[in-house]
């Protein structure tokens, strides 16, 4: 009897080891990475301590397999991650459940009201870094929500899809009327301003177009119910929170309204959603020509999340679905420069650090660039900024690790060897703002030392590495 039981057990596991695995797995899951209450809110020139948590920040995971390939795809409630949060992540995926590392893409939301995964109290500009007791925690929860995405791998199905939502949207870099434009921290006159005010009687013109399109993944059981939903939308974020308060702002809102749209969204395992940031470095979601009344707490971010997930839901309708996503994935550290400081910026730098008074609790702009561009004379010498590619199926993700000007993302759409392409920003690293040689002409907050990190050309490199590697999985 016992020699019976052990050659069934044989023959189920031959088989079961020669049935073939569907054409396209798929597997969605959470991780929750809120902080400890008095952890220092970033998003802001003077970070403060939270209060109060509103809502949970999570780190939302997504595991495709196609039966030779793994991907995971990762986007954490968080302003940015430093590359070093995100190597560690990655390498420690890599070693729990063999997804290769370049496999793996970690992204931000760059909701304003989470706490620091960027590095220490101080802003240092280096590629590699000891981590915090926060960021190893964030790094622990990242790879504990791809280990239970890949245990909830299932038969899938894909469909794309986009939906154009511009009323969220507004370049926020403006041409003023002559004689209008106020110094910048350095003395010096830009020829456009970020944030000019609403309503401001001398906006002339913005300084270039918003990206209004919501692209998305959407994976499901075979003629089932959603599995997840991954999403990219071009807005920096929405703000208006109550005071010290832990946010995931509208991205957080967006997925949880979007789940709530689904019939059997609770179901288990449950529906997830998910919000990447797309191309947002030069828009927000302030109207500048038309302003609105301001708002209680929360409300402006309900408003936008909800809208876009229900546009996004309908959408949703729509899309054609596919049985069957070869996978691939490239990833690349390119040696871009950092941001050069002449002699001139760093003589004004030690002057205003000597000579401006410290106001406990108060913000100085001047005497924060001073510190800033003194640190960024110091850099490291290499910035590893880490670009890559996802193909799935007809579909292709580019990533940078900065926050990048929506007309760069709409070039990527444009130029990809795929038709159905998008950008994601902020990931597997932050390193500032990343505006076009265009806008650097132009200045502006944007293109400050120490707002902005690498050299004026990173955007073209970026996006030369980007399409020889999207031509290369294609």
């Amino acid at each position: 009897m016992r020699s019976f039981f052990l050659a069934l057990f044989v023959v189920a596991t031959l088989h079961a080891a020669d049935t073939p695995k569907a054409p396209l797995m798929a597997g969605a899951a959470t991780s929750n990475i809120t902080p400890d209450l008095g952890g220092e809110v970033v998003g802001g020139f003077l970070p403060y301590p939270c209060t109060n948590i509103h809502d949970e920040l999570h780190a939302r995971c997504l595991v495709l397999d196609d039966g030779k390939t793994k991907l995971a795809l990762v986007v954490c409630d968080l302003l940015g991650l430093h590359r070093s949060v995100c190597v560690a992540a990655r390498e420690l995926i890599e070693k729990e459940t063999g997804i290769p590392a370049a496999h793996v893409v970690i992204s931000g939301t760059h909701t304003h009201s989470a706490v620091n995964a960027l590095g220490g109290p101080v802003r240092g500009y280096f590629s590699d870094l000891e981590l915090t007791d926060y960021q190893k925690f964030v790094v622990r929860r990242i790879a504990d929500g791809v280990r239970r995405a890949l245990y909830l791998l299932r038969p899938a199905e894909i469909a794309f899809g986009t939906v154009a939502v511009p009323e969220h949207v507004h370049i926020r870099r403006w041409f003023l009327q002559e004689g209008k434009m106020p110094p910048n921290p350095f003395g010096k006159i830009d020829k456009v301003k970020m944030n000019p005010g609403a309503g401001n009687p001398a906006l002339v013109e913005p300084a270039g177009e918003p990206d209004p399109v919501v692209s998305f993944i959407a994976l499901r059981e075979p003629g089932g119910r959603l599995i997840s939903l991954y999403s990219a939308y071009s807005l920096h974020y929405v703000g208006g929170v109550n005071g010290a308060d832990i946010s995931a702002d509208y991205y957080g809102i967006y997925c949880e309204a979007l789940k709530r749209l689904q019939s059997g969204g609770n179901d288990d395992p449950p529906f997830v959603a998910m919000m990447a940031n797309g191309t947002s470095g030069d828009a927000n979601n302030i109207n500048f020509r038309n302003p609105q009344p301001r708002k209680k707490p929360y409300e402006q971010m309900r408003y936008v999340a909800e809208d876009v997930a229900a546009k996004v839901n309908t959408a949703l309708a729509s899309v054609t679905w596919q049985k069957s996503a070869p996978l691939a994935a490239r990833y690349r550290e390119l040696d871009i420069a950092w941001r050069k400081i002449d002699p001139e910026l760093i003589a004004w730098a030690k002057e205003t650090e000597a000579k401006t008074p410290r106001i406990q609790g108060k913000a100085d702009l001047p005497l924060a660039y001073a510190g800033r561009i003194q640190r960024l004379a110091q850099a490291s010498p290499a910035t590893k900024s880490p670009v890559q590619i996802l193909r799935i199926g007809d579909i292709c993700i580019g990533t940078t690790p900065t926050e990048t000007f929506a007309e760069t993302g709409v070039e990527f759409r444009k130029r990809s060897p795929f038709a159905k392409s998008f950008m994601v920003e902020l990931a597997n690293g932050y390193y500032g703002y990343m505006p076009t040689p265009r806008h650097f002409e132009l200045g502006g907050y944007e293109t400050w030392p120490g707002t902005n990190n690498l050299e004026p050309q990173a955007s073209v490199k970026m996006m030369d590495a980007l399409l020889e590697m999207a031509a290369e999985v294609k």
